[in-house]
């Protein structure tokens, strides 16, 4: 076809997870309560960090940053797919197929550079444990978070508006349970531009955070090495262990999807790569942070205590 009798404000078609009509009502109830679950659990890392006084510190800033953005990112991929499976219909208008995109874009970059921020505060606090509070005082905490949100929004509206410029001359259908900026680029006629710039930022905006995050552990890995005491070896350790999960499931799934030099990226291991970080990631992240965290286990009763505590004066009126 003509790029030119293509309309302006198409409408796109999300294929989904699966073909198979038998198998829309196991997949909308596994992805509602894995939903349910992200979001329950993400939240009550936010409201125990901002409630026990004892985890009013960067590193739990940070997770708590951190649990707001997995909320965000979750609900811009996951929502729409449950909706249209509830309604029957594949179906999203341009102008919510780009918005799902810019917010998509956001999300993920954030993630990304607090996950990079949350390595920096353990290389302070282990490296240079004299000049932690110093240094990681609370302006400087509002301050990277800042950053992090300004550059992820400006890149965000980068790849958005050059996605607009594009022409669409195949077929409308995006092999995707969201609009994933691959899928809807792989659908326009001419996408060099849009190709060059989009591995380029990608390898810029991934690639720095990520080597910030291994020469910080690098480092770490030295000074866990140098100590004398088991005990401080352990401690070292085992407040970077739950990051290093999280950062290990986050960037072995989305890297083996944007690193990728296909010229399509339909196949089922590219979609699980991605329900694995947009989906299984956040939904683990509370799991991982807490399950070892006496911190945040102490802070998580006293929050359900209090919500109980609570619940039954409300009967009692």
């Amino acid at each position: 076809m003509v790029p030119g009798n293509y309309t302006q404000n198409p409408e796109f078609f999300l294929q989904g997870l699966s073909k198979e009509p038998e198998l829309q009502p196991l997949i909308f109830g596994l992805f509602l309560s894995m939903y349910l679950i992200t979001v329950f659990g993400n939240l009550l890392i936010i409201l125990a960090a901002s409630s026990d006084s004892h985890l009013h510190t960067p590193m739990y800033f940070f997770l708590s940053n951190l649990s707001f953005v997995d909320i965000c990112f979750t609900t811009t991929t996951i929502l729409k797919m449950l909706i249209n499976i509830h309604t029957q219909s594949k179906v999203i208008s341009y102008e919510g197929c780009i918005s799902q995109m810019y917010f998509y874009i956001l999300f993920a970059v954030l993630d990304d550079f607090i996950l990079s921020v949350m390595a920096y505060d353990r290389f302070l606090a282990i490296c240079h444990p004299l000049h932690y509070t110093v240094i990681m005082n609370p302006r400087l905490c509002g301050l990277l978070v800042l950053v992090s949100w300004i550059i992820s929004a400006l890149h965000s509206l980068l790849e958005s508006l050059l996605v607009l410029r594009l022409s669409f001359c195949t077929d409308l259908e995006i092999p995707h349970f969201f609009c994933e900026i691959k899928q809807i680029v792989n659908l326009a006629c001419d996408t060099f531009l849009n190709d060059t710039i989009m591995y380029f930022t990608a390898l810029l905006i991934g690639g720095g955070p990520l080597a910030g995050i291994l020469y910080s552990y690098s480092k770490i890995v030295s000074s866990i090495h140098g100590m004398t005491s088991a005990g401080g070896k352990y401690k070292a350790l085992s407040t970077c262990a739950s990051h290093l999960s999280v950062v290990s499931l986050y960037y072995c799934s989305s890297l083996g999807v944007y690193l990728s030099s296909a010229p399509t990226h339909s196949s089922p291991l590219s979609t699980t790569a991605s329900v694995m970080y947009t989906v299984v990631t956040p939904m683990l992240n509370p799991f991982i942070y807490s399950l070892r965290n006496k911190d945040i286990k102490r802070a998580l009763k006293k929050v359900i205590q209090m919500a109980v505590i609570k619940g039954k004066l409300h009967k009692k009126e």
